[in-house]
């Protein structure tokens, strides 16, 4: 059969074995509050203003999604905080060359005045000027006439704001400037029920387009065709985004990566790692295995492991566990069997490990069979992963916003303790070389007496395709 033939038709008779309900949107009373806690922040830090700042990438996202937390807006821009109440909002965006219009959601929560800077440039609007230079003259300006010319400013933002700030600081010499990202970091290390109603909402995404996956999943399909039927899956259904983050197939289970053409037969394993599907802004996260056919018994036996070990660790999950405990209970299975001669974070082999001394690992050059990606033009002439272990050399960690950085590791070292509104997730990994692979998560919410597994909808065990 023609492959143009019957890609529309993986899906036919596919229902998932719930009804997704889209949630509400985050109430407008709690990105106030929000913006209540920086002012609050910033007046214990003795600052005057707080400008939080978000920038565009590739692909029309945003560096960071600070600015989708603090007011709902989903573009770049830099969002003046005045520490008086009194003052209002003021954001600067539309800087970038995104034709995107304002968020679908609706407009940015409590600004009082939003500024179109411009997309310019001579080659691009005939227009001989900088967009980022524009940018920053309209900040300094509004921050002068608001009386700030020699304030204490609070900055948040990320790599891509160090060019903003050095521009704003010749601009207002008179003023001080100090870094507070951790501040609205820091918030979002335990989240409100209408943001776990977002995060679920990912979750339940994730679970649709897996079963998606699995209902075209069989050989003669192509990884290209699952993560289509996956994608089409959850974005039907409202995800913002599609992930396409990490899908590996082959015989081994033990690349995970993007889809590039190979066609799925008996004995490959499949795994699907999803992180960024996200809605209205938040993502939860899992890993899912599958196999085809027949596998070895030491593909079967990694396959257990990795599952046990996930639940092991989600029966430590409740309110003052410490995330240290939980990381040691995911990997003493690993122990046990012999995998590992300890749980600790920083003596743990992984996948993308340096030598010891820390210095750059060479990694081995040798040819790799792979006739999908030899019809392509293309061989396989290293051994990916190099080293035996996990994936990373801990069991989990914290999300909740695509795109944005977290600041909870599931490792031997983090002695802080878990508390109602976390959100994380937990993937025991393990990658022996052209032997076996697995990945298996769950995204979890803790409560006020143990957890909620957001990934509900799908089994953890790996599915079994018929070869």
């Amino acid at each position: 059969m023609m492959l143009d033939k019957r890609f529309e038709k993986l899906l036919d008779g596919f229902e998932p074995d719930f009804e997704f309900i889209p949630p509400k949107a985050i109430p407008e009373e709690e990105f106030q509050d929000r913006i209540a806690h920086i002012r609050q922040k910033a007046i214990h830090g003795e600052h005057d203003v707080t400008l939080v700042n978000a920038n565009g990438v590739l692909n029309y996202h945003t560096s960071n999604k600070y600015l989708r937390y603090l007011c709902d807006w989903n573009r770049e821009g830099i969002l003046i905080i005045p520490s008086d109440s009194r003052k209002g909002l003021v954001l600067f965006s539309f800087y970038t060359q995104a034709v995107i219009l304002p968020p679908s959601w609706g407009e940015a929560v409590g600004v009082e005045k939003l500024y179109q800077v411009g997309a310019l440039g001579r080659e691009y609007s005939g227009r001989p000027a900088l967009s980022e230079e524009k940018l920053i003259e309209g900040v300094a300006k509004e921050l002068a006439s608001m009386g700030f010319q020699s304030a204490s400013i609070g900055l948040m933002g990320d790599g891509s704001s160090g060019k903003h700030w050095a521009a704003l600081k010749e601009l207002l010499p008179k003023a001080k400037f100090a870094d507070e990202t951790h501040v609205i970091r820091h918030m979002q290390r335990l989240r409100t029920e209408s943001e776990i109603d977002q995060i679920r909402a990912s979750a339940q995404l994730m679970d649709i387009g897996f079963q998606a996956a699995c209902h075209a999943c069989k050989p003669g399909v192509t990884d290209y065709e699952l993560y289509a039927a996956f994608t089409f899956a959850q974005l039907a259904r409202g995800g913002e985004n599609a992930d396409g983050y990490q899908i590996g197939i082959n015989q081994w289970g033990t690349h995970i990566g993007k889809a590039y053409g190979h066609t799925i037969v008996p004995g490959d394993l499949i795994n699907f790692y999803v992180s960024g599907i996200s809605y209205r802004g938040y993502t939860a996260q899992m890993a899912r295995m599958i196999a085809v056919g027949d596998i070895t018994p030491k593909q079967e036996e990694v396959l257990n492991i990795c599952t046990e070990s996930l639940y092991r660790a989600e029966k430590m999950i409740r309110p003052g566990v410490r995330i240290c405990d939980i990381n040691e209970a995911g990997f003493s299975v690993f122990i046990e069997k012999g995998y590992l001669k300890d749980n600790i974070t920083a003596t743990m082999p992984y996948n993308w490990a340096p030598n010891d001394d820390l210095s750059a690992l060479e990694i081995p050059l040798q040819y790799v069979p792979d006739v999908d990606l030899e019809r392509t033009g293309r061989k396989l002439m290293h051994v990916y992963p190099p080293v035996t272990g996990p994936h990373n050399p801990n069991l989990g960690h914290g999300t909740g916003m695509h795109g944005n950085p977290h600041d909870l590791e599931v490792t031997s070292h983090n002695t802080d303790t878990c508390k109602k509104g976390m959100v994380f997730v937990l993937h025991p990994q393990w990658t022996e070389t052209m032997v076996a692979g697995a990945n298996i998560g769950n995204c979890y919410v803790v409560t006020e007496n143990g957890y909620e597994n957001l990934s509900c909808h799908t089994p953890a065990e790996t599915i079994r395709i018929k070869g």
